[in-house]
């Protein structure tokens, strides 16, 4: 429990530092395609710095699979078709520990209204899916921002299940 609050309450300090620190775009367009790198872009800047940060992570752990690394750069790029403030991606977060089925229940429907962050917080996985795939993502790089917040049944399966719990692992340790 400590271990979560803690890795939470330093996702929000890099968020706030990422207004101020350059990120390294160089490393982000050896992964990425024109196309992909335009999404990236897209995305806020604390987003980008997230994700690049879940990408040196993996690449950290020897992990240079390309749709791999593609969905750790993009896997929260369907958050910038409704950006969300902080504060909200907090509520989220607290709501989602303290009452985790009315939080999904929440998450269903349009993103308006006091939902509104439920519905981002839930629905971005699908939604960075799609436009990974609009821009030219591979078949499995899209499956796995899909699935990056679904949790995995016992053992990996596949190749898929295997890259996309290593994704899971370096996304929570980010």
């Amino acid at each position: 429990m400590i271990g979560r609050v803690w890795r939470r309450l330093r996702q929000g300090w890099l968020a706030l530092l990422a207004l101020v620190r350059p990120l390294d775009y160089g490393a982000v367009a050896e992964v990425l395609s024109p196309e992909l790198l335009a999404l990236f872009r897209r995305m806020h800047i604390s987003e980008q710095h997230h994700s690049l940060r879940v990408m040196q992570t993996l690449r950290a752990a020897g992990h240079t699979h390309p749709d791999l690394l593609t969905a750790a750069l993009l896997h929260d790029a369907g958050k910038s078709r409704h950006p969300f403030t902080l504060f909200e991606r907090t509520l989220v977060v607290l709501a989602r520990k303290a009452l985790p089925t009315l939080s999904r229940r929440w998450g269903q429907g349009e993103p308006h209204g006091w939902r509104r962050p439920f519905v981002i917080a839930e629905c971005h996985p699908q939604w960075s899916a799609e436009d990974m795939a609009a821009a030219g993502a591979s078949p499995l790089a899209v499956e796995l921002a899909r699935r990056h917040q679904t949790p995995l049944e016992g053992e990996p399966q596949s190749e898929a299940d295997h890259l996309l719990s290593l994704l899971q692992e370096a996304d929570n340790a980010n």
